[in-house]
Order: structure tokens, then sequence, then C-alpha cells
């Protein structure tokens, strides 16, 4: 599973021209799922998110994090974070998980979320989203539950 946070003073979804999400200061989180993804993928992105310290104490130091302070959060599934490049010039998304199994993956993986952090907001799976987000910092981290990232 693949992780893009996004620290955000504010971001919002809008579907067919309607604002179908939108949250205060916190973290805007892109999401990919793997075709081989299971529960201990999703526990990775949720501990990471919720504990990585990405805002700042009183001397201005990343030393807080999304639980510490308690800001909000939107969840927006994004498969092309799987994206393969390497070859011609059309990316390749066979890794993603098949659309009817994502589906049902990422509602797991907000159900299981919202048990441990319940201020969650999302995107609608499968549409064709407009997000707008302003960036705080800004401050952008990649994660991915196979660590190829460092």
């Amino acid at each position: 599973m693949r992780g893009l946070i996004q620290r955000v003073k504010s971001a919002s979804v809008t579907v067919e021209k309607e604002v179908i999400s939108s949250i205060n200061k916190g973290i805007l989180l892109f999401v990919a799922i793997h075709e081989d993804d299971t529960n201990k993928d999703f526990d990775y992105i949720i501990n990471k998110t919720l504990n990585l310290r990405i805002f700042e104490n009183e001397d201005g130091n990343f030393d807080k994090s999304l639980l510490d302070l308690n800001l909000d959060l939107l969840i927006v599934s994004q498969f092309t974070l799987y994206g393969d490049t390497r070859k011609g010039r059309r990316p390749s998304f066979s890794r993603s998980m098949p659309v009817s199994k994502a589906k049902l993956y990422f509602k797991e993986f907000i159900k299981r979320f919202k048990h441990e952090y319940p201020n969650i907001k999302t995107g609608k799976f499968q549409a064709m989203m407009d997000i707008s987000l302003i960036n705080d910092g800004p401050v952008t981290i990649f994660l991915d539950s196979d660590r190829k990232f460092y």
C-alpha cells in the first residue's frame, strides 16, 4: 500500500460540481492499494499517518503528530500512486489492485482507520474528483508499506 501525505491548511473534494468532503488544518492522505496488500499493510499506513511527527511544536520543530493535535484527516483513493513509468510513455497500473477488489479493501481500510481515529472524511471511490488544497509548508511525505521509500 502506498500513501502520499500532504500537510494542509485546508482541503476539499468535489464530485460533479458538489463539495462532498472538506477539512481544515490536518492531513490529506492519498492511498493506493497494491494487488498483494493485506491488513498488515493497512496497519502500517494507519500507524504512520497518525503518528508521523510533521507538525511544529512551540519551537517550530517537527514534533507533533495528527494524533497529538487531533487535527482533520481527508483520505482519497488514488490508484495512480502505483503508476510504473519505467517503460514507454504511458504509465502502467498493473500492480494496483483490480477495482472490484480494491473497493472492498478501501472500505475496510477506512473502517480500520476510523476505529483508531474517528475524525476522518473521504473522497468517493472510483469517481472523477477535483481535489483542492492549501498545502502547509509545503510538507509532502511518501509512505510505502513495502518500505521501498526511505
